[in-house]
């Protein structure tokens, strides 16, 4: 499906990175899938749109910008999202078996975090999880090699 740029909407082609810019002139909430992207056209908070147009897909983390052809900077930022918490006594375990689904999840001393799952959620509290269901950002580890997120085995 191709996005179509309506009339005159300012065109990012440009990400600058967490810690890399300031001042943002807006800002753009996106949860964890949709900050995976090359062409789409997004809005800001408020109410601007925009079409990113850029060489190749990205995964965007909480902080980067976009960088409008009007000069303008765009902060992305972490949407709140259904999130299982995952804690419990072998957490290490239980973080094996999530990464052996190819599941993306948030890694902390204490907790790991997932998307909100069905199946995830009852395969961890067969493994002992103490599970709790939370409404956050989600910032998963990126892919191998720290190269962003993975596409399969293919490398």
């Amino acid at each position: 499906m191709t996005q179509k740029n309506k009339g005159t909407e300012p065109i990012a082609t440009e990400i600058r990175c967490a810690g890399g810019w300031q001042a943002a002139d807006d800002r753009c909430v996106l949860a964890y899938d949709a900050r995976f992207l090359r062409r789409k056209r997004l809005q800001t908070a408020q109410g601007q749109g925009f079409l990113v147009d850029l060489a190749q897909t990205v995964s965007l983390n909480h902080g980067d910008a976009f960088v409008l052809n009007t000069g303008a900077l765009v902060e992305v930022v972490a949407a709140k999202e259904a999130l299982i918490e995952i804690t419990g006594p072998d957490l290490l375990r239980l973080a094996w078996h999530i990464g052996n689904r190819h599941a993306p999840c948030q890694i902390a001393p204490e907790r790991l975090l997932v998307q909100h799952e069905k199946v995830m959620a009852d395969m961890l509290e067969k493994l002992g999880a103490t599970l709790h269901m939370v409404e956050e950002p989600f910032s998963p580890e990126g892919g191998a090699y720290g190269m962003g997120r993975t596409h399969g085995h293919a490398h």
